[in-house]
């Protein structure tokens, strides 16, 4: 996953041609580190073409203050350099696997992001 800043999100997420994934995290969460296999496992599989980076919140504290976090692990889906879609603990009641698996199968269901 490649890592992105304050210096190249506008790049590397709003003008994305790709859905964007986004996780915002930090080296002392535990729940950060367990997730992270299964985006990178998204992002390799390559049935749903999108895009999977990662902020390190304590190193960019006005991005995190910018999407307000509450929480870590946070995940957002970027669209068309658009805020779509939303999952954090508080959100998911803590079942963040699932979110991120209901994450990929809402992608998939969308016809224009299907492969051919």
């Amino acid at each position: 996953m490649k890592s992105v800043s304050k210096i190249n999100f506008n790049q590397e997420v709003i003008q994305s041609h790709l859905p964007v994934v986004v996780s915002f995290w930090a080296p002392w969460c535990g729940l950060c580190r367990l997730i992270e296999p299964i985006l990178q496992q998204i992002q390799a599989n390559g049935t749903i073409p999108l895009k999977v980076v990662r902020i390190n919140a304590d190193e960019n504290f006005h991005l995190a203050r910018q999407y307000r976090l509450q929480s870590l692990p946070t995940l957002l889906l970027f669209e068309g350099g658009e805020l779509r879609e939303r999952f954090d603990p508080q959100s998911v009641k803590g079942d963040l696997r699932a979110a991120v698996q209901q994450l990929v199968e809402s992608l998939s269901r969308q016809p224009c992001l299907q492969k051919d």
